[in-house]
């Protein structure tokens, strides 16, 4: 029924592009499960059943993959044979990594005073940094077509998302 080694746009009938159409992904994306949903094929044998679960997995998992726009930009990089290595590749601009530390600093305050107004102000930053990353990524991965800029680019947004995760997590501290 679904090829499994289709790439993820092919799979939801979109070209491989960091902007996409987000309600196109989201009905190809209910329409093929509704297609592959394990509940229609329980009345099937148990390998036609893994078969099922097995689509209906790589269903999620490529949904999943092209609605985050740090995910489809990683999976766009990638199908372009291009790897932002997360964990090896730390080089960052100077410009950048000051921010980060004054961004990690005022956290830390923040944290330790219980000061929920500057975390809130911090979230907010970083909410709004991470949006120009997603614009850059577009440009950069749709109209330049500037792999590496993107690979940096890619590499930004992974650590303000950890950064947002951080300020969240400090923010659900001072509620409980």
């Amino acid at each position: 029924m679904l090829d499994l080694k289709q790439d993820y746009f092919a799979l939801f009938g979109l070209t491989p592009a960091f902007r996409i159409d987000e309600e196109r992904l989201e009905q190809a994306y209910l329409d093929l499960q509704g297609r592959v949903h394990p509940d229609r094929f329980a009345h099937l044998s148990d390998a036609e059943k893994r078969q099922s679960m097995q689509w209906a997995t790589h269903v999620n998992e490529a949904f999943r993959t092209l609605k985050g726009p740090l995910t489809r930009g990683h999976y766009l990089l990638e199908l372009r044979g291009v790897d932002p290595a997360f964990d090896t590749n730390t080089a960052m601009s100077a410009e950048f990594l000051m921010e980060q530390m004054e961004w990690r600093e005022a956290l830390g305050e923040a944290r330790d005073a219980a000061d929920e107004d500057v975390l809130d102000e911090l979230s907010r930053r970083v909410r709004h940094n991470s949006k120009a990353l997603v614009e850059e990524l577009a440009r950069q991965l749709d109209d330049t077509i500037d792999l590496e800029a993107a690979a940096d680019t890619i590499r930004r947004m992974k650590f303000l998302e950890k950064l947002q995760h951080e300020i969240n997590d400090a923010l659900t501290a001072l509620e409980s």
